[in-house]
C-alpha cells in the first residue's frame, strides 16, 4: 500500500506562487508515475500535470503549461509542484496521485493511489 501526502496548499493573491509537495510512503514503486490532479466545487476532477517513472517525461494540462512544474526529489519519495502566475481560476483541492503502471495518463481513472488533497485558493 501508498500513502500520499500533499501539503504546501494556502490563500494567495493573482500573481502569487505556491509550492504543492506530496511525499510518498509505504509500498513505493521504481516504476510509478506520479500526477497532479484539482477540482474545483462543482466540478470534475481535472488533470494537471504527470511526471513518469525515473523523470524522463512530463506532460502538463494546456491551461497551466508555462506557469507549473512538476519536479520529484527520489530520495525523499516527495513530488512537487511549483504553481506560478497563479490565476483565480486556479482554485481547487489539488492531490497527487501515484500510477503504477506508468502510463503517464491524463485520466484520473488511471491512477491507483490519491492524496487527501490540499486546498489552493487564489483570491483576484
Amino acid at each position: 500500500q501508498v500513502q500520499l501526502v500533499e501539503s504546501g496548499g494556502g490563500l494567495v493573491q493573482t500573481g502569487g506562487s505556491l509550492r504543492l509537495s506530496c511525499a510518498a510512503s509505504g509500498r513505493t514503486f521504481s516504476n510509478t508515475a506520479m500526477g497532479w490532479f484539482r477540482q474545483a466545487p462543482g466540478k470534475e476532477r481535472e488533470f494537471v500535470t504527470v511526471i513518469s517513472a525515473k523523470g524522463f517525461t512530463t506532460s502538463y494540462a494546456k491551461s497551466v503549461k508555462g506557469r507549473f512544474a512538476i519536479s520529484e526529489d527520489n530520495a525523499k519519495n516527495t513530488v512537487y509542484l511549483q504553481m506560478n502566475r497563479l490565476k483565480p481560476e486556479d482554485t481547487a483541492v489539488y492531490y497527487c496521485a501515484a500510477d503504477p503502471e506508468n502510463s503517464i495518463s491524463t485520466n484520473y481513472r488511471e491512477y491507483d493511489y490519491w492524496g487527501q488533497g490540499t486546498q489552493v485558493t487564489v483570491s483576484s
